[in-house]
C-alpha cells in the first residue's frame, strides 16, 4: 500500500530512496467535490412568489381506486418549457385566494412526478401526483387541506400559479451503472416516477440505464398502488434492471402475520440490501412520509451492527457521499 511520491519504495526489503525535494509551506489546496448526482446545468429557483410562472391545467384523472382510503390525483400542466426542471426537483404552487387574514395564501411544495421531458416528451410540461388532504379536526369539524383540495379539484385550462423548480436533494446519479434504491410510500412516490420514466420509458443519447433499479412502494390498500401498471410495463421491459416490490400494509402480512409496512417488505432482503449498501455506486432515495425513516433505521441498525458498523454513523457517510437522500414530509 505504499505510495509512489518521486522516490522508490520498497516495503519488502524496507528500502526507501526520497527524492531530495524542499517543499516551502504553501496554503492547503482546497479540493472541489465532484458531485455524483446529475447536477449539471441545473436551474433552481427561476421563478419566484413575486414573478411566478402562470401554468395552464391539461388534465387531472383520479388515480386510486373507490374503495382507497382518500384521493390522489395525477395532474399535468403546461410550462412551454419555460420551467426547466430535472427529475428529483420540486416545484411550488401557489392556491387560488386568500388565507385568514386576507393575505394571499403561501406556496406549498410537491415533488414533480414527471421526468425532464414531461409525460408528453416534448420538454413543455411538468406532471404533479397529489393526495387530497381531508380530515376531521379536535373539534370534530371537517378540514380541508387548501393547497392539495385547490389542486385536485383543478378543471383542465384552469390557471395553477407555478414556482420554482428548487432542490437538489434527490437528483439522479449520474452513473448509468449505479444501484439505485427507491423507498416510497404514498405520493412520496412522485420523484421515482419521474427517475423510472426516465431510465425505462425514453430514449436519451447521452443516458442509457444499465445498473439496477429497486423500487420500494408503501401503500395502505391495493387500490392505492399509484402507477401500477406503469411500473410492471417497466419490469416487463427490463426484468434485468428493475426490481419491483409492493407493502400493502392492510392486506398483506409476512411470515409472522406482522402488517406488510415499507419497512417490513424490505426486512425480507435485509441481508442482500445490507451487502448492496457497501458499494459505493448505490444510492438510496427516500420519499414519503416523515414515519417512514425510524422504521428502515431500526433494520439499517442491526443489520449493521452484525458487521460491527454503528449504522447512524455509516449513514452519516452515505450522506456525505451523496448515496442516502432523503426528503420526508
Amino acid at each position: 500500500n505504499s505510495a509512489y511520491t518521486g522516490g522508490i519504495s520498497i516495503s519488502n526489503n524496507a528500502v526507501t530512496i526520497k527524492s531530495q525535494v524542499t517543499t516551502t509551506e504553501a496554503a492547503p489546496v482546497k479540493v472541489e467535490k465532484i458531485s455524483k448526482k446529475d447536477d449539471e446545468g441545473i436551474v433552481v429557483n427561476k421563478f419566484k412568489p413575486k414573478n411566478p410562472y402562470i401554468g395552464r391545467c391539461l388534465l387531472n384523472t383520479k388515480i386510486t381506486g373507490d374503495d382507497a382510503p382518500g384521493e390522489t390525483w395525477h395532474m399535468v400542466f403546461t410550462t412551454e418549457g419555460e420551467v426547466p426542471y430535472r427529475e428529483g426537483q420540486s416545484i411550488g404552487i401557489i392556491p387560488e385566494g386568500v388565507d385568514k387574514n386576507g393575505k394571499p395564501h403561501k406556496l406549498r411544495l410537491y415533488s414533480i412526478a414527471s421526468s425532464a421531458i414531461g409525460d408528453f416528451g416534448d420538454s413543455k410540461t411538468v406532471s404533479l401526483c397529489v393526495k387530497r388532504l381531508v380530515y376531521t379536526n379536535d373539534q370534530g369539524e371537517e378540514v380541508k387541506g387548501v393547497c392539495s383540495n385547490f389542486l385536485c379539484d383543478l378543471k383542465p385550462g384552469s390557471e395553477v400559479t407555478i414556482t420554482g423548480p428548487i432542490g437538489k436533494e434527490m437528483l439522479m446519479p449520474k452513473d448509468p451503472n449505479a444501484t439505485i434504491i427507491m423507498l416510497g410510500t404514498g405520493t412520496g412516490i412522485a420523484p421515482f416516477r419521474s427517475f423510472l420514466w426516465k431510465m425505462f420509458f425514453e430514449k436519451h443519447e447521452n443516458y442509457k440505464f444499465n445498473g439496477l433499479a429497486w423500487l420500494f412502494l408503501g401503500v395502505p390498500t391495493s387500490s392505492s398502488l399509484l402507477y401500477k401498471e406503469e411500473f410492471e410495463l417497466m419490469k416487463e421491459k427490463a426484468p434485468e434492471n428493475f426490481r419491483l416490490d409492493f407493502a400493502v400494509s392492510r392486506e398483506q402480512t409476512n411470515d409472522k402475520g406482522e402488517k406488510m409496512y415499507i419497512q417490513t417488505r424490505m426486512a425480507q432482503y435485509a441481508e442482500e440490501l445490507w451487502e448492496l449498501l457497501k458499494k459505493d455506486n448505490t444510492f438510496v432515495y427516500m420519499c414519503g412520509l416523515k414515519g417512514m425513516e425510524k422504521g428502515i433505521d431500526d433494520i439499517m441498525v442491526s443489520l449493521a451492527a452484525k458487521d460491527g458498523i454503528d449504522w447512524l454513523e455509516y449513514k452519516r457517510q452515505l450522506k456525505k457521499a451523496e448515496q442516502w437522500n432523503v426528503e420526508v414530509y
